[in-house]
């Protein structure tokens, strides 16, 4: 059974423990958490290319001691090109969730990065310099790293509907096969990219040779995008979205990532005063506080730019109480709605001096578009996807608009002065996974190690499923899934530590310099320290 880890110097959290091990030693050479996170960033990119690339997307929230959370938002917009009569021209309905019409959005993940590396050095003196941040990657990409069981499971699932993509056999076939667990996986491609980026700098991969590689092969292989669109790119610095919280100021990205309706869940839940976690009306009060956040963010979130409301007036007090007093508490309401899908990776830093950083990393769907670019070896998302060809929906495609997300990092500022960055991936499971570890941790009490590993239940779709009913692990005791069940809940009963419940982690930093970690048993990660 996995202990939470402590420790003083320093402590990362990663899915997979080679991204642990970057940050942290990192951390050990004197590094702060920006930095520890950006060698991280860079090293889970090769560790699961099936979840996370340079060809995604990604957010921060940062913690500097005494000063003001910060947001940094690196999603990219939709082409030029990309509208509506663009795929209707072609016959489309939808936007296609695979190939070189997927991949329509510009990968916003190095810009990130970059963004992040700034701030490190304006604000907290970093000194590494990028090629010894992006050292681990670069090492494992050219000598290869060991296929996990996740990559293995993924590449075979959904070979049928990724093997026509542009580059995806060429670049995931081992020996002419399928990965297979345990396999060497080398991304000499991927080595090239990052080598060329530590000495260039990151600009590059919109503004430099990297850039104009990634503009032809996408033109070339039929995508929507140009070099006019990486050009434009910008990543964000931004103000977080917050929520009180028992007392406690619960951090989250605003639109168009769905951070609002984590924000949601959590006040709604805290007005229901369930007294113990681990029961029927905690459980039933969780699922019925998603149903209500879901349905807001649904109707809402897109593009600020787009938005007919402020996120900041869905979160007042009078607001919550009202979605809360609509809850039945031994009645389950009705559902399925609309529901989303993702694939991600979360990770989490804290360095000596208490700066803390949540930070999440995504290609939407496993292994994206599945378009692999030949010059740069870059597997680019289909974020894009989420896009609808519907004129009148909230989350109409227009040109530069950028794509609704599910992902999204929590910080929370706890009110006896502790500082908990937190997070997990899978798609609608993000907000529901986030509200189970911070309220078993934060309002009961729990172990962090135990709120992290302890079963969960899934409303909705996730990463690589399509069922929508609430997936409940076989760990609840079986007086409370016949509660659920009487209560109205559509259940289905799944295998303990399921890799569909996500991957998630925390970090606890406590006012005496202490650190605490946990990282999920369902990865192949590590919370480190030192």
């Amino acid at each position: 059974m996995l202990q939470t880890k402590r420790a003083y110097g320093g402590m990362v959290t990663a899915p997979h423990h080679l991204a642990s091990r970057a940050g942290i030693r990192v951390l050990e050479e004197g590094g702060n958490a920006i930095e520890a996170m950006i060698a991280a960033a860079a090293m889970i990119t090769v560790a699961y290319p099936h979840m996370n690339a340079m060809g995604g997307d990604n957010f921060w929230l940062i913690h500097t001691p005494g000063k003001s959370v910060q947001g940094i938002d690196a999603c990219g917009g939709a082409a030029a090109k990309a509208d509506i009569a663009y795929y209707e021209n072609q016959g489309f309905n939808t936007i296609p969730s695979r190939g070189s019409q997927a991949a329509l959005t510009v990968a916003g993940a190095v810009s990130g990065w970059q963004e992040a590396y700034n701030f490190s050095q304006n604000n907290w003196g970093g000194t590494l310099p990028m090629d010894r941040l992006l050292e681990d990657a670069i090492h494992y990409a050219e000598q290869g790293i060991s296929v996990s069981q996740t990559l293995a499971n993924n590449a075979k699932a959904k070979f049928d509907e990724l093997q026509n993509s542009s580059g995806f056999k060429n670049t995931y076939f081992i020996d002419g096969a399928l990965p297979k667990i345990g396999a060497r996986f080398c991304q000499p491609r991927i080595a090239e990219t990052l080598r060329h980026l530590a000495k260039s700098g990151l600009d590059d991969f919109y503004h430099g040779d990297t850039a104009r590689k990634i503009a032809a092969d996408l033109e070339r292989v039929g995508s929507p995008l140009r070099l006019e669109d990486l050009e434009r790119h910008r990543a964000l610095s931004i103000t977080p979205l917050s929520v009180d919280v028992a007392g406690h100021k619960v951090f989250n990205m605003p639109p168009p990532t769905q951070g609002l309706a984590s924000l949601l869940l959590l006040g709604v839940y805290e007005r229901l005063q369930i007294p113990e976690a681990e029961t029927f009306e905690y459980i039933h009060g969780l699922v019925e506080s998603t149903k209500r956040a879901f349905r807001i963010r649904d109707q809402h979130v897109t593009d600020p730019d787009y938005m007919k409301i402020r996120s900041t007036e869905l979160l007042t007090a009078s607001h919550l109480q009202n979605m809360a007093s609509d809850i039945d508490m031994g009645k389950a309401l009705p559902w399925p709605d609309a529901s989303a899908k993702g694939d991600t990776v979360w990770l989490g830093a804290v360095d000596n001096q208490g700066r803390a950083v949540s930070f999440i990393q995504s290609i939407f769907w496993e292994f994206g578009s599945g378009v692999v670019l030949d010059e740069t070896g870059i597997t680019w998302q289909n974020r894009g996807t989420s896009f609808s060809l519907d004129q009148n929906h909230h989350n109409s495609l227009k040109p530069l608009r950028r794509p609704f997300h599910t992902i999204q990092p929590a910080l929370a500022q706890l009110k006896d002065g502790r500082v908990m960055p937190f997070g997990t991936m899978g798609g609608e499971g993000q907000p529901q996974t986030q509200a189970m570890v911070f309220s078993r941790h934060v309002l009961y009490g729990q172990d962090l190690q135990k709120a992290i590993s302890a079963p969960r239940w899934l409303l909705g779709r996730t990463w690589g499923a399509e069922t929508s009913n609430l997936r409940i692990e076989n760990r609840i005791a079986p007086n409370v899934i016949q509660q659920l069940k009487e209560a109205g809940h559509d259940l289905e009963v799944i295998g303990a530590y399921d890799e569909v419940m996500g991957h998630a982690g925390a970090l606890v930093h406590h006012p005496d310099g202490l650190i605490e970690g946990a990282a999920d048993p369902r990865s192949d990660g590590s919370a480190l320290g030192f």
